[in-house]
């Protein structure tokens, strides 16, 4: 294939010179411009557009191409513009085709441009040259085009900037809207929060209370418990005192039932009988009085703690009555008789008693308290059972 070299705008001057078709082959580095160039550098597509066509191939990144593509739109790359003398397409060829393809639609476009009876460009002669008449026209349209591709440009570049502002509105917009919704959103997040901690006061304030109450319960269960066990303690030492008590008082009464008596003798010997507690007193002395027989005489009945000698009114009582029981220790005191003596003879006979008395005196106190305190040890160990001999 020939490709035009040079501008579009002088192809586009060649091929109406030539009163051709312009054909410009918009090409890209893929696959499928590589299939449509080869097509179109086949022999018989170049046989056919050879006569009737003025081919230039533009590249797509180039500033050429994007010119073009303010007047005809290129929608996809490869593509093929057959464009006729008035600016009109004639055909379009989208993508990649095939040899035989590209040939027939090369046959079409020229059957639909009667006028494609071209000049070669190898020709000379008159026959090769324009008249200055059709220069004339060929400018006057050159500059109808050239003002239309700057309407065009001016429209486009006015549709760009309206574009721009559409499009700087739309991002302002589109930017409010975000903002509107981040603030929404926010909103939303921190009222969420808010009913979080919220509910979680308010959990929190329950729990307090649910733990408050149970300490209450725990506490007032406890207090309970002890008040029960007080209770329970005070009761069960009262059944205990009461116990203890009622066994006092069954020993007490089964002690008072019987008087354990010890009989003290002058001479610091003693001797122990248990008497009912009813019995009188006189019953005991005449016990103590067969016990000792006559080595004493006559005597009384004493208690030395307290110190108290028993009357005549006092025998008649119990022993119950005097406070005798359940045990006591009795003291017999020896009664002394007084004799009217000459002086002679008293002098004689108190003289040997004046001097010892003192003596006898401490003897006598020895033996009573050596007697007291074996009979609180006596007290101590069991009474032998003595039959009463009245």
């Amino acid at each position: 294939m020939r490709w035009f070299e040079g501008s579009i705008p002088a192809a586009i001057a060649a091929a109406k010179e030539r009163r051709c078709v312009f054909v410009v082959v918009i090409t890209g580095s893929d696959e499928q411009s590589t299939q449509l160039v080869c097509s179109w550098e086949t022999d018989s597509v170049c046989e056919a557009a050879q006569d009737c066509c003025v081919a230039i191939r533009v590249d797509a990144e180039s500033e050429a191409c994007v010119q073009f593509s303010q007047i005809y739109p290129v929608v996809c790359v490869p593509s093929s513009f057959f464009i006729g003398e008035s600016g009109v397409p004639l055909e379009v060829i989208a993508g990649s085709v095939t040899e035989d393809e590209l040939q027939r639609r090369i046959t079409c476009v020229c059957l639909l441009f009667p006028e494609s009876l071209c000049v070669p460009m190898e020709e000379d002669g008159a026959s090769g040259h324009m008249t200055p008449a059709e220069d004339e026209a060929l400018d006057t349209k050159v500059d109808r085009i050239t003002k239309k591709l700057e309407e065009r440009r001016e429209q486009k570049k006015q549709a760009e900037e309206e574009k721009e502002v559409e499009r700087r509105k739309t991002g302002k917009e589109m930017l409010d809207f975000k903002k509107k919704q981040e603030e929404e959103k926010t909103k939303r997040l921190l009222e969420e929060r808010s009913r979080e901690k919220a509910e979680e006061r308010a959990a929190r304030e329950r729990v307090k209370q649910q733990i408050a109450l149970d300490r209450a319960d725990r506490a007032a269960r406890y207090a309970q418990s002890q008040v029960d066990a007080e209770t329970a303690r005070i009761a069960a030492l009262q059944a205990r005192a009461t116990e203890q008590e009622a066994r006092r008082d069954a020993a007490q009464r089964e002690r008072s039932a019987f008087a354990r008596i010890q009989f003290r003798l002058p001479d610091g010997s003693s001797f122990t009988n248990q008497f009912p507690s009813q019995t009188c007193l006189q019953e005991a002395r005449q016990f103590a009085a067969q016990e000792v027989g006559n080595r004493y005489g006559q005597f009384s009945l004493a208690t030395m703690f307290p110190r108290r000698e028993f009357t005549a009114e006092d025998l008649q009582k119990s022993l119950l009555e005097l406070e005798l029981t359940p045990s006591a220790s009795i003291v017999l005191l020896p009664v002394r008789h007084t004799h009217t003596l000459s002086h002679t003879h008293t002098s004689y006979i108190l003289l040997p008693y004046t001097n010892t008395y003192p003596l006898q005196e401490t003897l006598c106190s020895f033996r009573f308290s050596k007697s007291f305190i074996l009979c609180d040890l006596l007290a101590s160990l069991p009474i032998p059972q003595f039959r009463s001999p009245l």
